[in-house]
């Protein structure tokens, strides 16, 4: 990766790991809104896709937060 002269590279560090964090919040929520649809809907593939989704979702936010 490039960086322009007179950037510091670290802060696009940070900018990449806020959108990447941002991601697993809303991997969350959409996991959590999965799992309840179906669960209403009875599709057994919908709930199993919500649950992956926000176990990775809680997995990466607890590394995120104990690293």
């Amino acid at each position: 990766m490039r960086y322009r002269i007179g950037t510091d590279p670290e802060q696009a560090h940070q900018q990449v790991d806020g959108m990447i964090v941002g991601s697993a919040v809303f991997g969350l929520f959409t996991g959590i809104i999965f799992v309840v649809a179906g669960m209403r809907a009875r599709q057994f593939w919908l709930t199993f896709w919500g649950a992956g989704l926000v176990l990775a979702s809680c997995a990466y936010l607890l590394y995120t937060l104990f690293k």
